[in-house]
């Protein structure tokens, strides 16, 4: 537990995760976030240092946990000229867990490497509560030897911990996960609109759904909270869309079909477009449901 550790990107899942490593005995030394406020009150509650530069959280910890948003943000803060993270960077270890398109993640490995730095891919497929409590289940791609020198450190953070093989080979795991998990959100909030449509209660459906082919994990989670419409975010509606248009993308690189895929890409696209990215995943009902948005 000597190495001292740095986050980029403070948002639910990243303050959460520094919070479960500061408490299972870690040094946080620095947080940075591209939303200052956010960072800095992180920074106060774990005692680390608020970094106003990337160049700064590089110089800070050994290893530097990352938490961005997309594909764009994560070449940001790996930039080959200006403010970076590889700044100083030799030696150093960065543990990058944002659902990025693969190539993006091999992108970051070579430019790490190229100044002495080593890059692992962290996907996650969980949520802020996994986050919190380190109950993440965690997917790695890069090399190997990196994946056992932090080890330690992922074992905090996960209960359900898989290495996957080379860089970008996690990505397009977490991507196929995320791709069948939005297909059957898509789905079950057809079923269960379609449910209200011909006046059955819901309550007896999802029971029904529960007992038969149509359970699934999607179910247990966002099932009541449609019927309900208690979409406070766990994982948005706009993530939802992001990650659908990465596999979806994937399936035209290959030459595959994915006509699921594409129908649930542009539910979620449909979603974003009407201001409702900022729901829950399960928000999605709002476009089945007769009287809602719809």
């Amino acid at each position: 537990m000597s190495d001292k550790i740095a986050f980029v990107g403070t948002g639910r899942m990243g303050g959460n995760m520094a919070r479960r490593l500061k408490e299972c005995g870690f040094t946080v030394a620095a947080v940075y976030d591209a939303h200052a406020p956010i960072a800095q009150e992180l920074a106060a509650e774990l005692g680390a240092k608020h970094a106003t530069t990337l160049a700064e959280v590089t110089a800070s910890a050994d290893v530097i946990i990352t938490v961005v948003t997309d594909d764009a943000a994560q070449l940001n803060v790996f930039a080959e000229s200006g403010d970076s993270l590889l700044t100083g960077a030799k030696g150093k270890i960065f543990i990058n867990c944002a659902t990025l398109t693969p190539n993006v993640h091999v992108e970051v490995e070579r430019r790490a490497k190229a100044v002495g730095a080593q890059s692992l891919e962290g996907c996650m497929a969980s949520s802020i509560p996994q986050a919190r409590n380190g109950t993440l289940y965690l997917m790695c791609g890069g090399d190997k030897a990196t994946f056992d020198r932090v080890l330690p450190i992922l074992e905090k953070l996960s209960s359900a911990l898989r290495y996957i093989g080379p860089a970008g080979t996690a990505a397009q795991v977490k991507a196929l996960v995320n791709m069948v998990m939005n297909i059957n959100t898509a789905g079950l909030a057809e079923g269960l609109g379609l449910g209200q449509a011909l006046g059955l209660n819901l309550d007896m459906l999802r029971e029904v759904f529960l007992q038969t082919g149509a359970n699934s994990q999607v179910l247990k989670t966002d099932g009541e909270d449609m019927q309900n419409r208690a979409h406070d975010c766990y994982f948005s509606g706009a993530h939802a869309a992001k990650d659908s248009g990465i596999a979806y993308q994937l399936g035209v690189d290959t030459g595959l079909k994915l006509p699921l895929a594409k129908a649930t890409k542009e539910q979620f696209d449909r979603m974003v477009a009407l201001n409702l990215g900022g729901l829950d995943k399960s928000g999605v009902a709002e476009l089945t449901f007769k009287g809602r948005h719809a």
